[in-house]
């Protein structure tokens, strides 16, 4: 078995390690004081929609007695998963908001003692758009839950996203512009598996080239050289050496 295979979680996956963990965090104690987490990210993502299969690690807001952090230590060792396997990191991202709560819905309760809950639709596009960076699954995802829902016929309009956005941060000041400008765009299209398509590819080859840069210059990549460099990926195509030569050097066309 690969490293990608022992390192990637899905939905059978998610389940299994969310109720060993809910086992676990039980028989320390955790009766006298039940748990809850809400699921972010490509966690939400993988237990609500069938277009992303997989995860590397779960994203959560984590309410739970201080023998959660031993409960998931012990899990992380028993089921060979990473130490961080399940974390709160992102809320320190730009896209956390102490609203998301309030617009959870219920997933599972596991054991009695810890209560799951994920991220309602509108409200993961308005994360995504948020983070909205073009070499990880922030763009596709919207694609793919705007998808999912139209074939389901509950489509989610812009005004359902608007009302989202503003519900989680007030405004649209938050919002790149590329991802406004994106939203905007995909929220015309006729064809959202073409989208999609489209958004993977530009997404795998973003992530390639940050791969190759990274392994050649560690550390020296930052967030607006990334974003510089993406935005002429999408004007026009050029070969990876020159992109990684105008990375390092910082050098942009006009």
């Amino acid at each position: 078995m690969s490293s990608e295979d022992t390192n990637t979680i899905n939905k059978e996956k998610l389940d299994v390690y969310l109720k060993e963990l809910a086992k676990e965090y039980r028989r320390m104690g955790g009766k006298a004081m039940p748990a809850e987490l809400i699921l972010i990210g490509g966690a939400a993502i993988i237990v609500n929609y069938g277009f992303r299969e997989m995860t590397t690690d779960i994203d959560a807001i984590i309410h739970a007695a201080s023998t959660m952090k031993d409960a998931i230590h012990h899990v992380s060792d028993k089921m060979n998963l990473p130490n961080r396997w399940l974390n709160a990191d992102f809320m320190h991202t730009l896209s956390y908001s102490p609203k998301l709560e309030q617009y959870s819905v219920y997933y599972k309760n596991f054991y009695g003692v810890l209560d799951v809950r994920t991220i309602a639709a509108e409200y993961l596009i308005a994360m995504k758009l948020c983070s909205g960076r073009r070499y990880k699954n922030d763009l596709s995802d919207i694609i793919g839950i705007l998808a999912e829902h139209e074939k389901h016929g509950a489509p989610i309009s812009m005004k359902q996203i608007d009302t989202a956005v503003r519900n989680l941060y007030g405004n649209w000041d938050k919002i790149p512009l590329v991802s406004i400008s994106f939203i905007d765009d995909t929220m015309l299209t006729d064809d959202f598996a073409k989208a999609y398509a489209k958004v993977k590819s530009e997404e795998k080859r973003a992530k390639d080239i940050l791969l190759d840069f990274e392994q050649a210059y560690p550390g020296t990549a930052n967030m607006q050289s990334i974003e510089s460099i993406l935005d002429n990926l999408k004007k026009k195509q050029k070969k990876r050496e020159e992109i990684l030569r105008e990375l390092k050097t910082g050098k942009q066309d006009d």
